[in-house]
């Protein structure tokens, strides 16, 4: 990818991928990592600041005898990541205009 993915959408991604079920750490990170090719080490010091914030919260489940930290959103989180979603709606619609001009590209 030839943008560069700034904190707020890095945030926004990492809402919206907890806002529909609770995942851990290398699950969140291999999703995120796919879609936005960022690396891993870029995401834990996210989910570290998110959670100072209280917009997440973790809890530890074992998994075959190992433990698994889980992430879940907080109130706080998901009213965070409804408002990053209406934001973006609008945001990238303006850039959608922007890059389409008078002649479509396709």
């Amino acid at each position: 990818m030839s943008f560069q993915v700034g904190s707020t959408i890095l945030d926004a991604c990492v809402l919206s991928v907890l806002r529909k079920k609770d995942t851990y750490g290398y699950q969140l990170n291999q999703e995120i990592k796919e879609k936005l090719g960022v690396s891993e080490s870029t995401l834990y010091p996210v989910l570290r600041r998110l959670q100072k914030e209280g917009l997440l919260t973790t809890y530890d489940e074992a998994v075959m005898g190992r433990n698994r930290r889980y992430y879940r959103l907080t109130e706080k989180g998901k009213e965070q990541s409804t408002i990053y979603y209406k934001e973006w709606k609008e945001f990238s619609g303006k850039i959608e205009e922007i890059l389409k001009g008078e002649d479509d590209h396709e």
